[in-house]
């Protein structure tokens, strides 16, 4: 008699990123559902961009999930990050060798866990009441702004200060 497998529940990520001054104290903010299950997880850096945050957050989110070829649902408000994914600028960028693209780094990152599951997508409109988009705005703001501005020695995003070297070096955009 044929064993079925049975799939494992589908996993909710929401995320959102958030940066003050842009570039400036940033961080990311994520929550993972699964069933009743729900964890949050936050992080800061001395100076960013908000674009790396969001990135930053969807990114985490998916490197908590324990189990390979997970079905995750992501929730962002990041077009950026939505769009990327869902119009094919990502895999053309790739395609391209990431040359003269923002972020590099993080995107290539996103792709190792990205195609560790079945990743889906869906924007949203932020500060517009979701409320777990909300509580990742939260979550991002006091990991960064928040975080700076009590006093916490927050880490160096060491991909933003290579892009910004290389940029200043005229090798990127």
């Amino acid at each position: 008699m044929a064993e079925t497998i049975k799939e494992k529940p589908l996993i909710q990520l929401f995320t959102d990123g958030a940066s003050s001054g842009n570039p400036g104290p940033g961080g990311y903010g994520a929550i993972l559902r699964c069933g009743p299950v729900e964890k949050e997880l936050s992080g800061g850096f001395r100076i960013t961009t908000n674009n790396r945050m969001e990135l930053l957050a969807v990114i985490m989110g998916l490197e908590a999930v324990k189990w390979e070829n997970a079905r995750i649902h992501v929730v962002s408000d990041s077009s950026y990050v939505v769009k990327a994914v869902n119009e094919g600028w990502l895999f053309n960028w790739e395609r391209k060798g990431f040359a003269k693209v923002r972020n590099p780094d993080l995107w290539m990152r996103f792709l190792a866990v990205y195609r560790r599951h079945r990743v889906s997508f869906e924007w949203v409109h932020g500060h517009a009441g979701h409320p777990e988009n909300e509580r990742c705005d939260a979550l991002a703001v006091a990991a960064g702004a928040g975080a700076a501005a009590s006093g916490v020695q927050l880490p160096e995003d060491g991909g933003y200060i290579e892009q910004e070297a290389a940029s200043a070096a005229g090798t990127l955009l």
